[in-house]
C-alpha cells in the first residue's frame, strides 16, 4: 500500500502527539496545531488514513494509530533520524541545520538504502540531539534522562539531548558552549527564579535560565 509524504507526516504528527499525552487520543485540533493545518484539511485526511486502516477515527472523539500506522510511523521517524546522524556526523552540518533537510529525506522508500545507511553509521542509537533511533524491528532503545532542572546539586551529570528541537534552542546551547556528552555539575541553584549556575566539562561556568534547564536531558554518570 502506498503511503503518500503528506500521510507520512500526518502519521508522524498522530503518533509523536500520542507519546506526548501518554499514548491517548489525539484530537483532531491538536493535529491541526501541530502541523498549522486548517481543521477542515485536518478532518479530510482523517478519513483518508481511516480508509487506509492506517487510523481508528471516530469524529469527535478522536484518533488513534493501528498497527499499520503505528509500524509507518515508526519507520518515517527511524529514517529522519538516521539522516540527521548522517548529515552532522558525515557532512558535517550542525545540529541546529539538519532538521528540515531530513524532513525531505524522510520519505524515501528504500529499505534497502535506510539499512545500508544504518549499517553505515555504526547502528547508532541515538541521533544528534539525543532522540533514539528506533531499529530496523521498530524498537526504540532505553533511555534514562532527567530534565537538567530536576537534576540535584550534588549529581553529576552528562547531556544525553534536548527536549527543544528548534534551531534557535540549539544555537543558544552551542553558543554556551554545551553539547551532547557533555559533562555538567550544577554549581548553583536559585530558589527565586530556579535558574542555575552550571560547570561544563570542568572548565567553563554558567547561568541557565529553568526554561533552559528543563530542555537539557542528562543522564546521572
Amino acid at each position: 500500500m502506498l503511503v503518500s509524504y503528506t500521510e507520512e507526516n500526518y502519521l508522524k504528527a498522530i503518533y509523536s502527539l500520542s507519546r506526548l499525552y501518554n499514548d491517548a487520543e489525539v484530537s483532531t485540533n491538536q493535529i491541526s496545531e501541530h502541523l498549522k493545518n486548517k481543521a477542515a484539511s485536518v478532518t479530510d485526511m482523517l478519513k483518508k488514513l481511516s480508509d487506509k486502516k492506517l487510523i481508528d477515527y471516530k469524529p469527535y472523539k478522536g484518533v488513534k494509530l493501528t498497527d499499520k500506522g503505528k509500524k509507518t510511523a515508526i519507520k518515517v521517524i527511524r529514517k529522519h533520524r538516521l539522516w540527521e546522524a548522517f548529515l552532522v556526523e558525515k557532512l558535517k552540518f550542525k545540529w541546529d541545520e539538519v532538521h528540515e533537510i531530513a524532513e525531505q529525506m524522510e520519505h524515501i522508500q528504500s529499505d534497502e538504502l535506510i539499512q545500508k545507511l544504518d549499517n553505515f553509521l555504526g547502528n547508532p542509537k541515538c541521533d544528534p540531539h539525543g532522540d533514539p533511533i528506533p531499529d530496523a524491528a521498530g524498537k526504540f532503545s532505553v533511555q534514562r534522562s532527567i530534565a537538567l532542572s530536576s537534576a540535584k546539586q550534588k549529581n553529576s551529570l552528562v547531556v544525553t539531548g534536548v527536549s527543544d528541537h528548534s534551531s534557535e534552542f540549539l544555537k543558544y546551547l552551542s553558543n554556551s558552549g554545551i553539547s551532547l556528552g557533555d559533562n555538567l555539575k550544577i554549581e548553583e541553584s536559585n530558589g527565586y527564579d530556579r535558574s542555575l549556575k552550571i560547570k561544563v566539562n570542568n572548565k567553563h561556568s554558567l547561568f541557565l535560565s529553568h526554561k533552559a534547564a528543563s530542555n537539557i536531558l542528562v543522564e546521572i554518570k
